[in-house]
């Protein structure tokens, strides 16, 4: 009995310990059996050696990639020994990055937040009135309040003002929870959340006293996502809440579900004279997201952006693999292309009209990595935009229940008791370390393949196995022509100059 005793003790100690601390939001929301879910995850990969699944073989994200997320964020060892575990020269689609062999040193190292600025001004093609150079090319993708708890928004703004980059609000408006230091995009979905006449229609007036008082440096339209393309936006009714309620303007417990398509416009020259109207009453620049599917609307947009002044200021392009909103399984798998081939037939496109200067160019969709993340600046991309890596970085387990409102972690979900586990102070430094990691891995990595930044590698700085001894450099697989996916030399001169500004003891780059 006595042992009994000593042992209940124990467990009453450890309850206590696990309800009262704020690093494990698992523990916070059940505390002692949570332990066993770190246990199990510590023998994990001698449970699948042995038993289940390599390191590569979970989806969406495998262990190794989870792995590398959760130790940068608590900026532990993200290296790995005995070599790759990857069976490369049978892999098909397996990514290369082509060093230079001399190598080429910097004189100065980078600081410690390792700052890449983006490659181009967002908005200084069309001379929007705020234009600006976004100080990170890694940046928060859209993920509404609403969709993830009041914790996790905090906790990402907060992350994004210590990381000294863009929060995207998604489309669910401006919460109190965006307004933690973080500066945002506002997305605009066909719901024009925050932005709402009461027929649901666009309210201009609503919307220039919207960025006027919050620290709005870009709006984003969003003609769709990855994650159910062609569908629009679905908020589960177990998630709105009362103060979602107030400040989408939806009742309460009742799904929302936002319109496939926009009121305010239904074409693409009905498209541009809406950003031309938003940008010129904001004086921020607009963009638009989107996933892809037929190519007839890029191709209008692009001939109508290179016969005519009107034109976006960035386009961000969603990969169809899905993403954090609930989804119908068919959107989910089947609905959209993938990011590597919509970006590059999107970019193909703009390119060949020799208008793809004129837009500063996000890619999202599984990029919060460094190889796949260099991929995409390869592709011609200016920015990467993170979601899920983002929601890792501050506690995510990928238990796959953001449909159902029951989210473990806290993350994606309304229940009070379960957002109580997640602490936004602690997740705020994850995603920033998160953050910064990223960009010194894209930095090590346009450093090795002899270039200073991202925004500065070509599409033969990387090749594609195809899984029979065999390769393609970037440029051949996706039709580009040779240059394509340079900046101008106009902004490159003006990046490395920033870049010299910036850190005067940095050696100027080779292209």
């Amino acid at each position: 009995m006595l042992w009994v005793g000593i042992l209940l003790g124990l467990l009453v100690v450890v309850a206590l310990y696990d309800v009262v601390q704020t690093r494990h939001a698992i523990l916070r929301n059940f505390p002692v059996i949570g332990h066993f879910r770190y246990l199990l995850e510590a023998v994990g990969p001698e449970l699948r050696q042995y038993i289940v699944t390599s390191n590569n073989e979970e989806r969406p994200f495998s262990r190794d990639q989870r792995t590398w997320v959760y130790a940068s964020a608590k900026r532990q060892n993200n290296y790995t020994g005995f070599g790759t575990d990857n069976d490369v020269e049978r892999a098909p689609n397996y990514l290369i990055i082509k060093h230079d062999t001399l190598g080429h040193p910097r004189s100065a190292p980078p600081t410690e937040d390792y700052p890449l600025p983006c490659a181009k001004v967002l908005g200084g093609a069309r001379g929007r009135r705020h234009a600006f150079r976004p100080a990170s090319v890694v940046n928060v993708s859209g993920m509404s309040f609403g969709s993830l708890s009041s914790a996790a928004v905090q906790a990402l703004n907060r992350g994004t003002a210590l990381a000294g980059c863009l929060h995207n609000t998604g489309e669910g408006g401006i919460s109190p929870h965006h307004l933690h230091g973080g500066e945002l995009i506002w997305q605009l979905g066909t719901g024009y959340f925050g932005a709402r006449l009461p027929d649901g229609g666009f309210d201009l007036d609503e919307c220039v006293r919207k960025v006027e008082a919050h620290p709005v440096r870009a709006i984003e339209v969003k003609l769709s996502q990855g994650a159910k393309p062609g569908l629009g936006g679905v908020l589960p009714g177990e998630k709105v809440t009362a103060e979602i309620s107030r400040i989408r303007g939806v009742p309460v417990g009742q799904t929302v579900i936002s319109p496939a398509g926009h009121r305010a416009f239904s074409t693409v020259d009905e498209l541009l004279d809406f950003v031309e109207t938003v940008a010129g009453a904001t004086g921020v620049p607009v963009g638009i997201k989107s996933a892809v599917g037929q190519l007839d609307f890029w191709v209008e947009l692009a001939d109508r952006m290179a016969a005519e002044d009107r034109g976006v200021d960035y386009i961000a392009i969603d990969g169809g693999e899905g993403g954090t909103g609930a989804a119908p399984f068919a959107f989910t798998d089947h609905v959209a292309l993938p990011f590597k081939v919509g970006f590059s037939r999107v970019y193909s496109i703009f390119a060949a009209r020799g208008v793809h200067h004129d837009v500063v160019w996000i890619g999202s969709g599984k990029l919060g990595f460094p190889e796949t993340a260099l991929l995409s600046f390869c592709l011609g991309a200016d920015m990467v935009a993170v979601a899920r890596e983002a929601m890792m970085a501050i506690g995510c387990i990928q238990a796959q229940r953001c449909h159902t409102g029951h989210c473990p972690a806290g993350v994606a979900t309304q229940t009070p008791w379960l957002v109580r586990g997640l602490d936004p102070t602690h997740k705020a430094a994850r995603l920033a370390n998160y953050v910064i990691t990223l960009r010194k891995e894209l930095t090590r990595l346009s450093h090795a393949c002899g270039v200073e930044h991202p925004g500065l590698l070509r599409a033969d700085h990387m090749e594609i196995l195809d899984g029979n001894f065999g390769s393609r450099p970037l440029h051949d697989v996706f039709g580009y022509a040779e240059g394509w996916e340079l900046p101008s030399q106009r902004d490159a001169d003006a990046l490395l100059e920033y870049m010299m500004e910036k850190n005067p003891a940095s050696a100027r780059p080779t292209m």
